[in-house]
C-alpha cells in the first residue's frame, strides 16, 4: 500500500513536527494575518501599504522556508508527489496497454483495431 512506503512515513513524521512547532505555527499565522490584510489594502486601493505588507510577507515565508524542519517537509511533499505520479502513471500504462492487448490495438500507434459488435 502507497500509504505504509517509507515516503509517506516520513511526510506523516514531517507533518507531525511542524504541526506540532510552535515557531512554525507562529510564523504560518504571521504570514495568513498579512496576507489578510493585503488583500484589503489592496481592495482600498492602498497600494503603498500593500507593497510593505508583500514585503513583510516575503520575509516572513523566507524566514519559516529557512526553517530545517519546514524544507524537511517540503521535500517529503516533493518524494510523495513523485511517488503518486509514478503510480498514476503505471496504472495508466498498463491499462492502455491491456485495452489495445484486447481490442487487437496497435501499443505504439495508440489504436484499436476491433470494433463493437453485437
Amino acid at each position: 500500500m502507497i500509504s505504509e512506503t517509507e515516503e509517506v512515513e516520513l511526510f506523516k513524521q514531517a507533518e507531525s513536527q511542524v504541526n506540532n512547532s510552535t515557531k512554525v505555527q507562529h510564523l504560518i499565522s504571521q504570514i495568513k494575518r498579512m496576507q489578510k490584510e493585503a488583500v484589503n489594502l489592496q481592495h482600498y486601493g492602498k497600494f503603498e501599504a500593500l507593497k510593505k505588507a508583500e514585503q513583510e510577507i516575503a520575509t516572513l515565508q523566507t524566514e519559516l522556508d529557512g526553517i530545517p524542519l519546514v524544507k524537511q517537509f517540503k521535500q517529503s511533499q516533493v518524494d510523495v508527489n513523485e511517488l503518486l505520479q509514478f503510480v498514476a502513471t503505471t496504472i495508466s500504462t498498463t491499462v492502455t496497454n491491456e485495452m489495445e492487448k484486447t481490442t487487437g490495438g496497435d501499443i505504439l500507434q495508440g489504436t484499436t483495431n476491433k470494433r463493437n459488435t453485437k
